[in-house]
Order: structure tokens, then sequence, then C-alpha cells
């Protein structure tokens, strides 16, 4: 893996690996040099990590570990981390390119104690490499950031007519205009209604397709950019004084369909829970029903796995259990949180230890 000192990003440790890893080479084309906000200052004074006391409690950072960062994003969670723990390490994991470099100026003041890593946060075993075994604690912050949805040019809302891309990882995959291009009208229907939960995903889907269709047939520009959706969806499911704009659900279920959210975060929390040392936690944060659920899942399924009797001593079964859930329930931001960021409502937060 390489380094970049990009304009955004002037320390050279900064970025491992800025075009390897994941799929970050695999049909990219040439190099895109990451876009610096004109404001980075603004970016990191909005940028508020989501439930930062319960997260620190339950990850409880000691002096001198290694922590990774799988998600990380602006570098909120990961400056609270090394803050609290002096001498500590940390491995800091994105897809998105932007996002490192702003979390590079960031946490800038740590020197050689950050990694910053362009990869899939899926690949965190490879990422870790010999360093398996030895990390004190993960933390997972899943979804999309505040600032990917306000960034320009992103494509991952509505709010503003622009480029249909949607990519968390702008240097490989499909965007959004390409899958709804490229995939059937019962497939799309299926990505709506299974990851939007989307109740029209049927005539939704229809729609799309005959807009394809009739933009083909009269020569003009097909669905490229988020107005010419939006619109598309207003018209096919009228809002009738609904506070949610219809096209809301469809826009969260392509991006969870580009960036291929849900595909594999049971073996990234199996995968996380072997890379850490005994006694090591894994944190972590989810923003939707659907992953909340794989989460869920996952960590009982790994808490659960020994079929002994409990009055034994130790395991005879062979399958001992890997992790001890440190909570029965999720745990859900304050009201007051809530209020000072809107962002958290949605946020449930799961924690495991590592026996």
């Amino acid at each position: 893996m390489g380094t970049t000192s990009g304009i955004c990003a002037p320390l050279s440790f900064v970025l491992d690996g800025e075009l390897a890893g994941g799929d970050g080479d695999r049909d990219a084309g040439p190099a895109r040099q990451p876009e610096c906000p004109d404001s980075p200052g603004e970016n990191f004074a909005h940028h508020r990590p989501v439930m930062p006391a319960e997260v620190l409690s339950l990850l409880a950072p000691e002096a001198g570990g290694l922590y990774v960062d799988a998600t990380v994003g602006l570098g909120g969670h990961a400056e609270m981390i090394l803050s609290a723990s002096p001498e500590s390490r940390l491995i800091g994991i994105d897809r998105d390119q932007e996002s490192l470099h702003l979390a590079g100026r960031r946490l800038e003041r740590f020197g050689e104690r950050v990694r910053l890593v362009h990869d899939d946060y899926r690949n965190i075993r490879e990422i870790v490499g010999s360093q398996a075994g030895k990390v004190s604690g993960v933390l997972a912050d899943l979804g999309i950031s505040s600032y990917q949805l306000g960034a320009r040019g992103r494509g991952f809302s509505f709010q503003r007519d622009e480029p249909l891309d949607m990519r968390m990882d702008r240097t490989s995959g499909r965007t959004a205009a390409d899958l709804i291009a490229e995939e059937s009208e019962k497939e799309l229907a299926r990505i709506l209604f299974e990851y939007g939960e989307e109740r029209s995903s049927r005539r939704i889907a229809r729609g799309i397709v005959e807009g394809l269709r009739r933009a083909g047939s009269t020569g003009r520009d097909p669905i490229r950019t988020t107005g010419d959706l939006a619109h598309l969806i207003e018209r096919i499911i009228p809002r009738r004084g609904s506070r949610i704009h219809p096209a809301t659900r469809t826009f969260m279920a392509l991006r969870i369909a580009v960036n291929q959210e849900l595909e594999g975060l049971d073996r990234f929390i199996l995968d996380s829970v072997e890379v850490l040392q005994a006694r090591g936690r894994l944190v972590l944060l989810t923003f939707h029903s659907l992953e909340d659920r794989l989460a869920k899942t996952t960590l009982r399924t790994l808490s659960r796995r020994c079929s002994c009797p409990r009055s034994l001593p130790r395991c005879a079964c062979g399958t001992p259990d890997l992790v001890r859930l440190l909570s029965r329930k999720a745990l859900r931001p304050s009201r007051e949180e809530v209020a000072s960021n809107p962002r958290s409502r949605s946020a449930k937060l799961r924690a495991a230890e590592r026996i």
C-alpha cells in the first residue's frame, strides 16, 4: 500500500493505501484528486460524533492500546479515543477519500499514533494483518455521515439537483444512475422493498423503467440526476400533504444497494471479533433497522455457540462462545442528544467483549 500527500492531507502518514485495497483499483480509471471543502474547519465544528459518552464507556480505551475505527468518517470518535487513552494507537478505515482527508487534518496532532487507510471496513482482517489478536477495541459507526449527505456533487440527497452518484468510494463501482439503468424492473422493485421498505416499490420500479424507455425512444437524456429521479417519483406518488418526500425511501434503498451496505456485515462482525485480543471490545452504531437486525443476530449467535450445560466449568462441545454481550438491549441516544443532534435519533448502540 502506498501513501499520499495530497493537498487535503499534508502529512505523508495520513493515508495508507490511497489507491489500493477493496475494489479501489478495479476499473476505476485514473486516480481522482479528492476535493477539499471550502472550509474544513466548519465541517469539524458541525460534526458531532453520535453517543460519544456511551461509545467511550463501552469501548473503555486504555493507555497503550491499539484501536480500529472501521468507519472513521471525519474522525470525531477517533479523536475521542486517542484523547482518552494516552499512547494508544488507532487505525482508521474509510471508503470515502474526502472524509479521510478531513480526518487526517483533524487527527494530525496525534502524529504517528494514527494510520488512516482507504479501504472497505469489511477487509479488516487484511488491514490489521500481523496485529490480529492484539487489537484492544473495534468501533464501527455504520451508515452515511451528515458530511456525505451535505457535500456537493455526491448525489445522496434530492435537496440539490446533481449527478445521481451515491457511491461512498468514488474511485470504483456503479453509480445509482448506472444501477437503475442496468437492473430489471423486478430487481429494482426488490431493492426498493427490501432496503427502503417502500410499499410502492413495484409502482416506482415500473415508473423508472418506463421513464428510461421513453427517454431512449425520444433521444432525451435518461435519469442522470437526483432531480430527475425525485421529480419522476413525485409524478408516480404525489405528496398529498405528507411531510416526507415520496422519494425518501427510494433514495435510501438505492444508496444501500450501490454501497452494498448490508452484504458482508455479519462477516465483518465475526472478523472484528477475531482480530480482538482477549477482553477486547467491539462497539457498533447502527442507523437502519436492517443493519441493526443483522448486528443483533450476529452478536447473539457469537455469544451462544456453546451447547454445553452452564454448570460445566469450560466448554466441552468444541464450539465455545466468542463474545459476551455488554448490554441486553441496544442503547439509544438521550432526548437531550437527539434535540441537539437530530442525526442521532435513529441510532442504536450494541457492544460485545471477546472472551
